[in-house]
């Protein structure tokens, strides 16, 4: 069996797009699947089980992309086409059967959003795909049994970033004596570019017993290194995506964005939100408090509670 998979360009988006995927693999496991996606999403795929091909879809001018795609997939007679972009790739191939998702935004959370595209429910977890290589080099990064507290203080856009001084001061309140996490060190984590860095940088600054890890994992690296992580606390992120799909106990921090449409999503994951309009309030509406609480929170909370 043959499966084309168009996913994402972004990587949270990426990310959420897995648990169709590892749906996929144990539904059909002698499948070989192709993955369309754009080329910073790459690595959420690289260690799939499975996977016969990664097409990139990087972006030309006048929708040239999806040319391209098409000239390298028309040729197959594919068995299920599943296209999360809604192209009219999808409807050009040979496959036996399609399923593609609807444009435009709806209401309720992404991974409902996605799970409907195979009518499946409940909506199967995100998973996030590491080899014994990536396990390896986490375990040199982070020695023994820790415990490490993650933290993500980068994002996309600006106005998704927790002040810096937030996170140190959350990490101080976490780990001081009779705190949650008493006696943890500090990883910083961020994705690569001058970008990214600068946002990290101020948190680095603060906590020079951290592990700097900014821009220096490839995807498959940081899923094993978050994996050995006690908690990550981070801004709405590909990264903080990442950590919940690692199993992760993950707390996102959101502000602008809607977490009733993407909080992180994994068998211990939750998001605080800052006060004011659900998706429009400012960042530094939430404060250390509310994070801290919701941080140990969701440290005390079993792992085989159902996450919101």
């Amino acid at each position: 069996m043959r499966i084309l998979f168009v996913t994402a360009t972004r990587i949270g988006d990426a990310v959420l797009s897995t648990g169709l995927l590892d749906h996929l693999l144990r539904t059909y496991p002698g499948a070989r699947i192709t993955v369309a996606c754009g080329p910073v999403a790459e690595g959420v795929f690289a260690r799939m089980p499975n996977r016969e091909a990664t097409i990139l879809l990087a972006k030309q001018r006048f929708s040239g992309h999806w040319f391209s795609l098409w000239g390298q997939v028309a040729r197959q007679r594919w068995d299920l086409v599943v296209d999360l972009r809604g192209s009219a790739l999808s409807w050009l191939v040979r496959t036996r059967r399609r399923a593609v998702m609807r444009g435009g935004r709806r209401p309720g959370h992404k991974l409902l959003q996605l799970a409907g595209v195979l009518g499946l429910h409940p909506a199967p977890r995100p998973v996030a795909w590491f080899g014994p290589q990536d396990a390896a080099k986490a375990a040199a990064l982070l020695p023994g049994e820790g415990p490490y507290l993650a933290l993500g203080p980068s994002a996309n856009w600006a106005g998704k970033v927790w002040p810096p001084e937030r996170f140190v001061a959350l990490f101080q309140a976490l780990t001081a004596p009779g705190g949650r996490l008493e006696g943890a060190r500090p990883v910083v984590l961020a994705g690569p570019g001058a970008t990214e860095a600068a946002m990290a940088a101020p948190v680095l600054a603060a906590l020079p017993q951290a592990v700097d890890l900014v821009g220096r994992l490839e995807l498959p690296e940081a899923a094993a290194l978050l994996s050995r992580c006690a908690l990550f606390v981070g801004n709405d992120s590909g990264l903080m995506h990442l950590s919940a799909a690692a199993g992760t106990p993950t707390l996102g921090l959101f502000g602008p964005t809607p977490a009733a449409e993407y909080a992180p999503v994994g068998r211990r994951a939750r998001a605080v939100l800052a006060r004011g309009l659900p998706g429009r309030a400012p960042m530094e509406a939430l404060g250390v408090e509310a994070a801290l609480a919701a941080a140990v929170a969701l440290l005390d909370t079993p792992e085989d509670t159902p996450e919101g």
